[in-house]
């Protein structure tokens, strides 16, 4: 190990990844990205912003026989991803862009899924020491742009999948609804907390109604005793790669 990375475990061991140690680190919100996507042997999947290829690689790891795409804007990150998919043993393409300027042979291509974690924070705000943590968390890039970009690659009848801010979920909403259905997921802390982020699962030309599930609650009690996560079952079964989010049935629960 580099003094300048870590080599970090997800989904118990199954998925180990190299990120930096000071800059943009994934934790938990590409482990519930991945668990909430519907995939299934032989699809293909983009995932646009994919940093060092965290939610693609516990997807490859929860669904065997996908097509996988990362774009990802920053060098060092699209090359670690690169280093990820191989030492996990992921076939997955590298396309180091901008998500406005897409190369023309991938503007021709379309996907069964694209999902998405795009960066929490406005352009305006406090900006982080590190570039690289600065960029992967600042919105220079519109939100809006963000979900047409993931609307135009994805196939009709194909899932767009994001994982965001609560905050953001008019703006969320407000870009998908016009030419998907969507089906959300908020994100809670603990019982009886307000949700701070969503997962919103949209079908490109889907007529279904709008589906606002129940949060997903992350931590039993009120505080954490000691160290230790003290996560719910269900979290825990996702990350240990025995459960999924399937979004689909909680709607029709």
């Amino acid at each position: 190990m580099t003094d300048d990375l870590t080599q970090d475990a997800f989904l118990n061991g199954r998925v180990m990844v190299w990120q930096p140690r000071i800059g943009y680190r994934a934790a938990t919100d590409p482990v519930f990205l991945a668990a909430s996507v519907p995939a299934k042997p032989g699809e293909s999947v983009l995932e646009l912003g994919c940093g060092v290829g965290v939610a693609s690689l516990c997807l490859h790891a929860r669904v065997t026989g996908l097509s996988l795409t990362g774009v990802e804007l920053q060098p060092d990150y699209a090359a670690l991803a690169r280093r990820n998919a191989a030492q996990n043993g992921a076939a997955m393409q590298m396309i180091e862009a901008d998500l406005t300027a897409l190369p023309e042979a991938l503007r021709a291509q379309s996907f069964d899924h694209v999902i998405a974690n795009p960066p929490y924070y406005a352009s305006h705000g406090p900006r982080a020491q590190d570039k690289g943590r600065d960029r992967a968390l600042r919105e220079d890039t519109p939100l809006a742009l963000w979900i047409d970009t993931a609307l135009r690659r994805c196939r009709d009848g194909g899932y767009v999948s994001f994982i965001h801010l609560t905050e953001r979920l008019p703006d969320l909403l407000a870009g998908f609804l016009p030419r998907a259905s969507c089906t959300v997921l908020p994100l809670a802390a603990r019982a009886q907390r307000p949700a701070r982020r969503v997962i919103v699962q949209a079908r490109k030309g889907g007529r279904a109604p709008f589906t606002l599930l129940p949060p997903l609650v992350i931590h039993q009690g009120d505080s954490h005793p000691g160290d230790g996560e003290y996560f719910t079952d269900t979290v825990r079964a996702l990350m240990r790669d025995t459960g999924a989010l399937d979004l689909g049935a909680m709607a029709r629960a």
